[in-house]
Formats: structure tokens, sequence, C-alpha cells
């Protein structure tokens, strides 16, 4: 049987937003599976929406100023444009389901009560960044069972399964729209602004992260001082400019490690690290290995995943 999860490798454009296709235009909804014990999800955005479950360990989620811990089996949603990131907590093996959607899918036309009603208030909610489901609550226990019921959905994959999906994911929308918190404030300007800001750094930095990148050119991109790059950066993502673009090289570096076969001083080069040594100390530093046995590793792992979510879907 041909299942449709896969691993979700984050790929943006020039301001951050994620530009991998999710689905299909007729079908837009990506099911997707991430290993985070050699990998983490790196800061981005995107108009879709998404949920994730924990499958196995535990994560720390961030979407804008929140900051969630995620044990086994409990979950959150993400909504459309909110910068957001998440990464394993301890060093043992770490796995999320996730599914992300355009709300057409469940809107249809913007004309419709779904969107009208439901879809856009949501969307628009500027005090609901996110939100976490734990089976400690009735309504998040629910929604629980509903993205696991849409997960097997989509691994079974049999005729009519976008119906299950679609019928799913409807009731979550409809869940979190009736117990959204009522009492969260607004971000204040202050976060907004530097939500945007950022946004518009991290688009300098993902054109120029090959580059030989300083903090005053990164804090220019967005018309700011180096000491208020510093402070947007800190107060919005948790770092600062340059352990961001480290970072980000680094992500990049793993990701051309398991999906080229290039040689590994070339990766190095072609992500910003001109001497080798630095390369593969950062590597080290933020992978617990060294680039050669990164790759071995995840290519072993990739195999694994696979059946692991065949043996978690009961591949029939």
């Amino acid at each position: 049987m041909e299942l449709m999860l896969t691993p979700c490798t984050v790929q943006t454009d020039s301001r951050g937003r994620e530009v991998t296709a999710h689905g299909t235009p007729a079908f837009p909804l990506g099911c997707y599976y991430d290993n985070l014990e050699t990998e983490e999800v790196a800061w981005h955005w995107h108009e879709e929406m998404e949920t994730i479950v924990v499958s196995e360990g535990e994560v720390v989620a961030k979407a804008g100023t929140e900051k969630y811990l995620l044990r086994q089996g409990e979950g959150m949603f993400i909504n459309s444009g909110v910068l957001h990131a998440i990464k394993n907590v301890g060093t043992g093996f770490c796995s999320l389901h996730s599914f992300v959607f355009h709300p057409k899918l469940v809107a249809g036309s913007m004309d419709s009560i779904f969107w009208q009603k439901y879809v856009q208030p949501l969307k628009e909610d500027v005090c609901l960044n996110s939100a976490a489901f734990r089976q400690g609550t009735e309504w998040g226990g629910e929604v629980l069972k509903l993205l696991e019921s849409a997960w097997q959905a989509c691994a079974r994959k049999k005729n009519g399964y976008e119906f299950d999906v679609r019928s799913s994911l409807s009731e979550m929308i409809f869940l979190l729209t009736q117990h959204r918190p009522s009492s969260l404030p607004a971000p204040s300007e202050k976060e907004a602004r530097d939500a945007e800001r950022v946004k518009r750094m991290l688009e300098y930095i993902h054109v120029h992260y090959s580059d030989a990148l300083t903090l005053p050119q990164i804090a220019a991109s967005a018309g700011l001082s180096s000491s208020e790059c510093l402070r947007c950066f800190r107060s919005t993502i948790g770092l600062a400019p340059i352990q961001y673009v480290k970072q980000y090289r680094v992500q990049r570096a793993a990701e051309m490690l398991v999906g080229t076969p290039e040689k590994i001083v070339d990766i190095a080069m072609q992500c910003g690290f001109q001497d080798m040594s630095y390369f593969a100390r950062s590597f080290r530093e933020l992978k617990g290995c060294t680039p050669s046995r990164y790759r071995e590793m995840m290519k072993r792992e990739q195999s694994q995943s696979i059946s692991r979510s065949r043996e978690a879907a009961g591949d029939m």
C-alpha cells in the first residue's frame, strides 16, 4: 500500500515564508511525520494552518511569543501566518505527526457560511496564534481523537478518505472556534511590530545566508540599529541574529547532506562556511555528530521512519 505520509522538509522564500507545496490545489493538505531526534523544525511561517501531535518523546514548540512543552499524545494548532519552531526536549527518539492545510480545505469558497462564520474569524483572531491540545481537557482530548482519525485516514488512503480527513479537520476548527480563550490579550503594538521586523530580517538572511553576514547588515535590512535588531530577535524568537544565521546555515547544510550527493566541503561553502573546521564544530554543536555521520544516520532513519509509520497506521 502506498502511503501519503512523508517527512516535512521546510523550504522558505526570501521572507521566511514556507514555500513547500502542501498537497495539491484540489486537495490542499500535507500529511507529515518528522523525526526530531537529529532534526528540528526551524523558525518559519506559512499561510496554511497547521496541527501537530507528538507521537513519541517530548518537544518544545514555539509559536509567536508562546512556548509549549508537549508530551507524547499531546498536540497543538498553529494559525496562519504565525512564526513557529519545534525541537526535541531530550536526546532520545522523538517524532511528530502533522497536518499543514489551507483553510479553504475546510471552508471552501469565501462566500460560504463555513468561511464567514468559522474559518475567517479564527484565521484573523490576533489573540490566537496557537493553542495546545491536552488529554486532560474534554475538548482537547476530542481534538486529539479527530487528528488521529485524520492521520489514519491519510495513512490508509481508502477510497473516499478525503471526506474523512476534511470532516475531522472541520470538527477541529469548530471546536477551536467554540473553546478558544476569550480572555487572551491581543498582541501589543510593539509585539506585532517586532514580529514584522523579524520577518523582514529573516527575508534578508534567507537570501544572503551564503554570504558573510554581519549584525549591522541584518539590522539595516529592517531599518534598525544593531541594538534594536538584537532586541527584536531575542524578544521574538529567543536568539541573537548571528546565532540564528549559524543555525539556519547548519540546517540548510543538513538538508543538502540528506537530499543531495554533493561533497561535504561543497555543501559547507554553499551554506556560508568558508572554514571547514568551523563548519564541523558548528555542525557537531547543533546536530550532535559530524556531517558525514549525520548523512549516514539520516538516510538510515528515512527508511526506518517509513516502516514505523506503516506499522503505526496498521499497514494492511
